[in-house]
């Protein structure tokens, strides 16, 4: 996980994600997700790039059930862009940054 990044949990969800006062872009992942993998280093780019703006999080599907089905979480890597609490943006797959800083700027 990157500098910026935040570990997020099913039980941390509510006090990082919902109660934030600024947007929050989480990454739903898993060690063994090729996707993931390769797309991890673009989530921790954005990381350092918004840092104090948005609030990147990472979510490991395998150790936390309840919050990826609560917002139905099919296939990872999956990306939503959170804000006041509500799904904004949903980005599912490995895409470019572009894709992402485009979700990212229209709720800032």
């Amino acid at each position: 996980m990157g500098t910026n990044t935040v570990e997020i949990t099913d039980s941390n969800f509510e006090s990082e994600v919902e109660k934030s006062n600024t947007p929050v872009l989480i990454d739903f992942w898993a060690a063994w997700c090729a996707p993931c993998r390769a797309i991890a280093p673009t989530v921790d780019a954005i990381a350092e790039e918004y840092k104090g703006r948005v609030k990147v999080g990472k979510m490991d599907v395998d150790a936390n059930g309840s919050t990826p089905a609560r917002f139905n979480v099919r296939g990872i890597p999956t990306l939503l862009v959170f804000k006041d609490g509500q799904v904004k943006e949903q980005i599912v797959g490995a895409v470019d940054k572009s894709v992402i800083v485009k979700a990212l700027d229209k709720h800032l």
